[in-house]
């Protein structure tokens, strides 16, 4: 039977809980250990990352960071992870229980080692609602379902595909937590023309953005007269916010779910 970790809030404060269990559709962990997801990067090194990349987006338009209908739960990736995908380049890979058990924590954490060592609290879920959509001014950047503006990353599904650490530190440290593909692009065109946006996709001869209106803009570099892309995040930390009103944020992007697709 596969092994899941079942997430309980005791006192506000995200736990966790090793069970063993089938998939279930309120299986969404959101901590593991840190033993494990240490382990887990030895295993996904040995396992995954010559075809997946140490990104998690080597193949295709699979990125292991972001869950799936496939890998909405714990135990449906497990299953996957054990029995690959017959007919594509995924293959079976058998691991004992406890790899297997952190492989799944290391994936679950973005790919990330350090990103259980912060501990999340969350708060009240209306509160931290009032405070994304007034004095927060998320919604200037960021969308949820169809609202707000397109210059920041899409946050209505972003309480399921990321965990609550990686969230955490995304708020605490913009410019530490920015992914390459989301950092904002300049772009000069030969007219004279300033393009600015939000990379999408680039390769070695185009780069695609989306601007703040949410037009899709897509640019052979060789055309430019210069581009630059952005290190920095336009997102201010929240780190000065008091930590009442920090775990109520939390709570409300925790419960953005969208749809699995």
């Amino acid at each position: 039977m596969p092994i899941t970790l079942r997430t309980v809030v005791l006192g506000g404060t995200l736990l966790v809980r090793a069970t063993t269990a089938t998939a279930q559709a309120a299986d969404h962990p959101e901590q593991y250990s840190p033993a494990d997801v240490t382990a887990g990067a030895r295993v996904y090194a040995a396992n995954c990352a010559n075809c997946h990349a140490a990104t998690g987006a080597g193949v295709g338009n699979v990125d292991l960071r972001r869950r799936s209908a496939r890998t909405a739960t714990d135990a449906s990736l497990a299953a996957l992870i054990t029995n690959g995908i017959p007919g594509t380049g995924m293959l079976a890979v058998k691991l004992d229980p406890a790899d297997l058990k952190a492989l799944i924590a290391f994936v679950r954490t973005g790919l990330d080692t350090t990103a259980v060592t912060t501990p999340v609290r969350l708060g009240d879920t209306a509160r931290g609602k009032a405070v994304f959509e007034g004095p927060g001014n998320c919604l200037s950047c960021h969308r949820v379902n169809d609202r707000g503006s397109f210059a920041g990353p899409d946050l209505s599904d972003i309480g399921r595909i990321r965990s609550a650490a990686l969230i955490q530190r995304a708020l605490l440290d913009p410019d530490g937590s920015m992914r390459p593909i989301n950092r904002p692009v300049r772009a000069l065109l030969r007219d004279g023309t300033t393009v600015l946006g939000r990379r999408l996709n680039e390769d070695s001869y185009t780069v695609q953005i989306v601007t703040d209106q949410g037009r899709l803009v897509s640019l052979v570099k060789a055309e430019l007269k210069s581009w630059s892309v952005g290190t920095q995040s336009p997102m201010p930390s929240a780190k000065d916010l008091p930590a009442d009103t920090l775990a109520d944020l939390m709570a409300y992007l925790m419960s953005l779910r969208g749809s699995v697709q």
